[in-house]
């Protein structure tokens, strides 16, 4: 090993420390499913024209496609104790690593800004509720941020929340996730309690049918959807390694992320989808946005615990998802000086800078865009680690060269690099029509056709990035001996 590749954070974790069980990774999908974003995801389903079991089998359809590439990403972590950026460099060179674990921190970026603003928000709507805020939020904006002064401050006043959180370490994130899983599905189901005592039949909230005429209009917006969903948590399929390895074994993993996040999103999904119906009847309007459904309940004391409660959500979703993947991939870069801590403050520097209030501003953007576009980026990524782990290197990994930039994984592997390019390239001319907003129309930059492919983008990215790997890495990657990889302490 040489000291240039490695500091105390990124070292394999000591078996002694590897003591995870399969609760600590649900605990940790609970928190991390049990959000904002995700309501709102599923509830827009609704919006989109699926009835409401169509939108509920979506979501579960996705998360238990996604399930496949999380576990096996994460039995590396638990098989050799070792982070997402660590493991790159068996397929992506010491150096080359460096690509996707700072495409992977930046996704993270952005997310950590939107649930600072989604979190930031929730605090405002309590200091309006207890009438300690009074502003008008369309006149008194400040020009350059497009928000209110008080708005900024509670966003800050959140972000600085998750500062001092992160600087105690992953063990205060272990902690947080533990707890936060009962309460927050606590409240979830106290809110689906709520939709059945408002309206006089609850049968009614079971009515809603899908809008289409034509099988041809549902799968139009089922593909997207679902690549969406699968999109939402591709992050995490790259980077669970970051968590598994303090696993206590492969069952502890396997079982965890089985019990943790297909249910957890599926129940949620159903509950966000039944509450926005009653708001349709309570209300007379869909409230897809929790913040502003919470902040019409009644009473201010339930509005300001229900607010609570979604602060509680969006923190530990955010400390789980997206600053440990982030702290780690930007240690990678220099690990001699960038310690965790100093990663996640990067992260969090960065989530201010981006602006995020403007990027789910329009939510056919947050879709089609940012979901769906960095699911085009992650999917070849992941293709590629789990072909080099599984296929060519038959789980077998040679520990002290992923430290050594000198060893069989030094330098940059070109054939992952050209494979992630070629795997990219079909989604593009997708993307950039649907970031500049001319998909479909007379406008459009390129054809249709590619308008097609993105609507598959990750699975596009992921099945071609496994097959040009597997076809130009034949030969070249070998499993390594069985006295350099052999460190899993159970099976």
């Amino acid at each position: 090993m040489t000291d240039a590749l490695r500091n105390a954070d990124l070292d394999p974790v000591p078996p002694e420390r590897r003591n995870w069980s399969a609760w600590n990774i649900a605990a940790l999908w609970i928190g991390m499913a049990v959000c904002i974003p995700t309501y709102m995801l599923a509830a827009g389903m609704i919006s989109q024209g699926m009835s409401w079991w169509q939108a509920v089998l979506t979501v579960m359809l996705g998360n238990l496609i996604v399930l496949i590439p999380m576990i096996l990403n994460g039995h590396g972590g638990t098989k050799y104790g070792i982070p997402f950026p660590v493991l790159a460099r068996a397929s992506f060179g010491t150096t080359g690593a460096q690509i996707p674990a700072i495409a992977r921190a930046l996704v993270a970026c952005g997310w950590f800004g939107i649930q600072c603003w989604i979190g930031g928000a929730a605090l405002y709507s309590i200091l309006v509720t207890l009438k300690l805020v009074h502003e008008d939020v369309s006149t008194d904006q400040i020009a350059f941020l497009g928000i209110t002064g008080w708005q900024f401050a509670c966003f800050l006043a959140f972000w600085m929340l998750h500062l001092v959180i992160v600087i105690r370490g992953i063990n205060s994130i272990k902690w947080i996730e533990s707890y936060a899983a009962p309460f927050l599905i606590a409240c979830g189901l106290a809110l689906l309690v709520w939709a059945f005592i408002k309206v006089d039949d609850y049968h009614v909230l079971f009515d809603s049918k899908s809008k289409f005429e034509k099988p041809g209009e549902f799968w139009k917006v089922f593909f997207p959807q679902l690549t969406a969903m699968v999109g939402f948590w591709a992050t995490l399929s790259l980077n669970i390694p970051d968590f598994t390895r303090y696993c206590k074994n492969q069952r502890a993993q396997v079982l965890g992320q089985v019990l943790g996040l297909p249910p957890t999103m599926t129940l949620f999904c159903f509950i966000s989808i039944i509450v926005t119906g009653a708001s349709v009847i309570v209300f007379g309007e869909a409230i897809w946005d929790p913040v502003q459904l919470v902040s019409r309940l009644g009473s201010p004391l339930v509005i300001v615990v229900s607010l609570f409660a979604l602060l509680v959500a969006t923190l530990s979703t955010n400390l789980a998802a997206n600053v440990v993947s982030p702290a780690n991939g930007f240690s990678n870069i220099a690990p001699s000086k960038i310690s965790f801590r100093t990663g996640a403050l990067i992260t969090c520097f960065i989530g201010v800078a981006i602006m995020p209030w403007r990027l789910i501003n329009d939510f056919s953007d947050y879709i089609f865009t940012w979901l769906i576009g960095y699911s085009a980026l992650l999917g070849p990524i992941a293709g590629i680690m789990i072909c080099d782990y599984f296929i060519l290197r038959k789980t077998r990994l040679d520990i002290e060269a992923l430290y050594d930039n000198k060893g069989q994984y030094a330098g940059v592997n070109w054939i992952a690099m050209i494979v992630l390019a070629l795997a990219i390239a079909p989604n593009l001319p997708g993307f950039i029509n649907a970031a500049t907003n001319t998909a479909g129309t007379e406008n459009a930059i390129f054809p249709a056709f590619f308008d097609e492919i993105y609507v598959y983008a990750w699975f596009v990215g992921l099945l071609l990035s496994v097959v040009l790997y597997a076809a130009f890495m034949f030969g070249r990657a070998t499993p390594a001996p069985q006295e350099a990889f052999d460190t899993e302490i159970t099976k």
